[in-house]
Parts: structure tokens; C-alpha cells; sequence
């Protein structure tokens, strides 16, 4: 057979043209299957680790994210409100965190892997309602020692600002702190523990 008659050009177009509309097919076959292997918000609400840039929150700032349909509160803790922890411990039902509403490594005074950004749940442990965040102080309608937290309007549950709750309100236990690492400097993955935990 002889190749007389044929034109180089156009074959190399028609070759070119076959290629690129073979790939994107490909590309258009495959693109649903790589995009179901991402987790859809649902997964997300339903314990999906959620990734928090805190690079933009101000010191004495809250932010809240949502986790497992929760609200999770991240505050950048000032100077003064970690100053502050240590004058309240007489006033709190369990000051030491000795219940287990935190992991191992924020079984501490700040409650925190670093001491200025604490990370809570959002829901106060008598029912659950959602307490303001207060770090005004003083002020005495809230409690005569306050120093700045957490209250709960509803029924009148009061907590400081590691979460920690007072003695004598309805709420029976401290604010819950998530498992969380850092994946840098100015990360957070809330719904993971940190490298090393038990």
C-alpha cells in the first residue's frame, strides 16, 4: 500500500486531536471517582477532623468551628486571662481536671497543648446550651471573684476561662476539650489527638 496522497500535517493533527479527546475523556471518567474519595460535609459533621487556620485570631478573640455538629470554641488567650486561672481555683468544683473532660495532655491548669489557645466544646454540661463568652471582669452580676469566662444564661452555670466550672451551679462538670493537635505553627485538627497521646 502506498502512503502517496497522504498529507503529514493532517495526520499529525488528526493524531493530536484523538490524544487530547481521549485524555479528557479519561480525565471526565475518572474525575467522579477522585472526587467521592473526598470526605462530602455530612462525614465532615459526623467526626470528620476539621483543619482550623488560627493565624488570624487576635489575642482575647473566640472563633467557633463546627465539629461532629458541635461548636467548637478556639480562644487566644491574653497574658491577663492565663493570669487570671490561678485566682479562681478556690471558687471551682474541680480545678484540677481530675474528671475526664479533656484529654491526657490538657489535664492541666489552661486546659491546653499551649497555654494561650484553648480548645473547648461549646455546650455546657448541665443541657447542653451554648454559654456566652464573658472575659470582661470584673463583673459582680455574674459572680463577685469573676475574672473573665464562660456563662450560662439559661440556668445560670458559670465556668472560667480554661472551661473549668464553679462550685454551685446546676453544670456538674467542666467544658469538654476535643482531641486536637497542631499540624503547624498556626494549625489546629480538631477530632485528632496529638502525636504521641495514648
Amino acid at each position: 500500500m502506498s502512503n502517496q496522497g497522504v498529507d503529514p500535517g493532517r495526520r499529525r493533527f488528526l493524531t493530536l486531536t484523538t490524544a487530547v479527546v481521549g485524555g479528557a475523556g479519561t480525565v471526565a471518567a475518572v474525575w467522579p471517582f477522585l472526587a467521592s474519595l473526598k470526605p462530602s460535609e455530612r462525614a465532615k459533621a459526623l467526626g470528620a477532623p476539621v483543619t482550623v487556620d488560627i493565624s488570624k485570631v487576635e489575642p482575647g478573640q473566640r472563633i467557633i468551628v463546627a465539629w461532629r455538629g458541635k461548636p467548637v470554641w478556639i480562644v487566644r488567650r491574653t497574658p491577663d486571662m492565663l493570669q487570671s486561672l490561678p485566682k479562681v481555683s478556690a471558687d471551682l468544683r474541680d480545678p484540677a481536671s481530675k474528671e475526664p473532660q479533656q484529654p491526657a495532655y490538657a489535664q492541666n491548669e489552661a486546659r491546653a497543648i499551649k497555654p494561650e489557645v484553648l480548645v473547648m466544646v461549646g455546650s455546657c454540661t448541665h443541657l447542653g446550651c451554648s454559654p456566652t463568652f464573658r472575659p470582661d471582669h470584673p463583673a459582680p452580676e455574674i459572680d463577685p471573684n469573676w475574672q473573665g469566662g464562660f456563662y450560662c444564661p439559661c440556668h445560670g452555670s458559670k465556668f472560667d476561662l480554661s472551661g473549668r466550672v464553679y462550685k454551685g451551679v446546676p453544670a456538674p462538670l467542666n467544658l469538654v476539650v476535643p482531641p486536637h493537635r497542631y499540624a503547624g505553627d498556626h494549625t489546629i485538627v480538631v477530632g485528632e489527638d496529638t502525636v504521641g497521646a495514648a
